[in-house]
């Protein structure tokens, strides 16, 4: 027990006292080395009474061969007391210190720890690491290396404070100080205890900026209303939350702790901690890999298939949708829970999508599988084209999601190119619209149309048409190719939505025009990276 100091003599034996278990105690002792905290409990156990035993035969030439010690430890806030108060606050009352001591450590059963409650105890030992990586494993998840995540108790907050109030006056009696931030936290001390544990069972590194997580949640329902009195004395720092099945979350705790008097903590808490009667359970062990993302371009052939589902009031108005065509396959084939689809901006259900297509991109929520060579990529592409006649997908690959940053990028800077089959109740020639083929860069201004008025706010927006070009057809239609910016209202600046777009071709030509059909030819965003 070479870290630990002459110092340190003190704190020791009055931490074995009042139920405190070995690894916790090296925590109030601020050791620092992570390889100490791995050595079995028991030896720790035996190694921090002989460092106790050896400072009492220093002090004293009598042979100690009695069960219970005399009671050296102070108690914050109380007189000293003789045996029997040891025996009511203290777990280890009985704990020998003579020579059959190394029997007695061997044969005596683990009893929980006063402050972690058994965290450094029992769960740090191999057969719950076994448990954990079954688990693991049994989910199925692809995974090179891990980051372990762990939820505690919000009480053992409230034990760790009155634990270091003990220690605090215990080593000011010694002219020390002990700050709270020196003490190592509890959950640091058990990644550095099960940290190789994991790995070596998992065959995989730890690794803090790892995609793939394994988490554990602890609950200690004895001691659960410990926090409750914080309530009273910190009202403001206990406040319902949608997301909280408790106000007593372990951040609201230790936000009520840093506020609350001392004298006022202990007269509502027991220091030391009382002894607990049972250990923390383990509520959940848990996988979730990072989201991974997919990117492409969408060809979209249909006038009857919408970008996204299309529900009103609940109902479902059409069987499918560009999303689900791509995504069901993409699930499927990462195993994920769920998705995310975006694109670069949107067409209306009748409007096609040719040309080199529409980037879009794909976030697979905790997907199962994630390593995908270049050639699945591929095979799993023709398999979404081969599904359905209504879309195409091409440049199908994983991107990082920084990239799916740079497909929104500029969006209101990058331009669109279409085709609109127009209609006019007056008959043209074809002098009559070949001057629209001469105008460029006309401004217009949007009011916002009546047709998504009821999910985009009122406003005017102002836009651009780069450039036209007119193909006559007929006396009463033509088709117009327009290089516009983004976010244009197409439709609208052909029939003028009531006066709602100015100008727009009805009032450029004089007489009432309306849109037949309406193609995207390019979405002019140079991403993703073409294959």
């Amino acid at each position: 027990m070479s870290s630990l100091t002459e110092k340190d003599r003190p704190i020791v034996q009055l931490l074995l006292n009042t139920g405190t278990c070995p690894r916790c105690i090296l925590r109030f002792c601020c050791v620092g080395s992570q390889t100490l905290y791995r050595h079995p409990h028991k030896e720790l156990v035996k190694d921090l009474k002989e460092l106790v035993r050896n400072k009492q035969e220093k002090e004293d030439t009598v042979c100690f061969d009695i069960v219970d010690p005399p009671c050296k430890r102070s108690r914050l806030g109380c007189t000293e007391e003789g045996p029997d108060d040891l025996k009511h606050n203290g777990v280890l009352q009985q704990s020998p210190l003579v020579n059959d001591e190394d029997t007695a450590v061997e044969n005596c059963p683990v009893k929980p720890c006063s402050i972690c409650l058994g965290i450094l105890q029992e769960f740090c030992e191999a057969d719950f690491v076994k448990k954990v990586c079954q688990k693991v494993l049994s989910a199925d998840y692809q995974f090179t290396s891990f980051v372990l995540s762990v939820s505690l108790p919000p009480q053992l907050s409230v034990r760790e404070h009155a634990a270091w109030l003990l220690v605090k006056q215990e080593m000011g009696k010694l002219g020390l100080s002990l700050a709270k931030d020196d003490i190592v936290q509890l959950k640091e001390a058990y990644k550095w205890i099960i940290h190789p544990q994991l790995s070596e069972e998992l065959g995989v590194p730890a690794d803090g900026k790892s995609l793939f997580e394994v988490s554990m949640v602890f609950a200690h329902p004895e001691t659960d209303k410990e926090c409750h009195f914080l309530a009273t004395a910190c009202p403001d720092c206990f406040k319902p939350a949608k997301n909280k099945q408790s106000v007593f979350t372990r951040m609201a705790v230790i936000k009520a702790l840093e506020k609350i008097k001392e004298e006022d903590f202990l007269l509502h808490f027991p220091c030391p901690p009382s002894p607990p009667e049972n250990l923390c359970v383990a509520l959940e062990i848990q996988c979730n890999n990072g989201a991974v993302f997919v990117a492409g371009r969408y060809n979209k052939y249909s006038r009857n298939l919408p970008q996204t589902p299309w529900i009103i009031d609940g109902e479902r108005k059409l069987e499918s949708s560009v999303e689900e065509l791509i995504s069901e396959h993409l699930v499927a084939e990462f195993k994920a829970d769920s998705f995310n689809f975006s694109s670069s901006g949107r067409e209306d259900v009748d409007v096609r999508t040719l040309g080199s297509g529409r980037p879009f991109a794909v976030e697979l929520v905790n997907p199962h599988r994630i390593h995908f060579t270049a050639e699945e990529m591929k095979g799993l592409q023709q398999t979404i084209n081969n599904s359905s006649d209504k879309i195409q997908v091409r440049d199908l690959q994983l991107v990082t999601r920084e990239a799916i940053g740079r497909m929104k990028e500029g969006e209101e800077e990058k331009t669109k190119t279409y085709s609109a089959l127009i209609w006019t109740d007056k008959a043209i020639q074809r002098e009559d619209i070949a001057f629209l083929d001469d105008i460029q860069e006309l401004k217009l201004d949007q009011k916002t149309p009546l047709r998504v008025l009821h999910r985009r706010p009122l406003a005017v927006r102002c836009r651009i048409i780069h450039t036209m070009k007119s193909e006559y057809i007929d006396e009463h239609h033509f088709r117009l190719h327009l290089k516009t910016q983004a976010g244009t209202y197409i439709k609208e600046f052909v029939h003028g939505d009531f006066g709602r777009t100015k100008p727009n071709i009805g009032s450029l030509l004089n007489r009432t025009a309306d849109i037949l059909e309406l193609d995207v030819e390019s979405v002019d965003v140079d991403w993703p990276p073409a294959l």
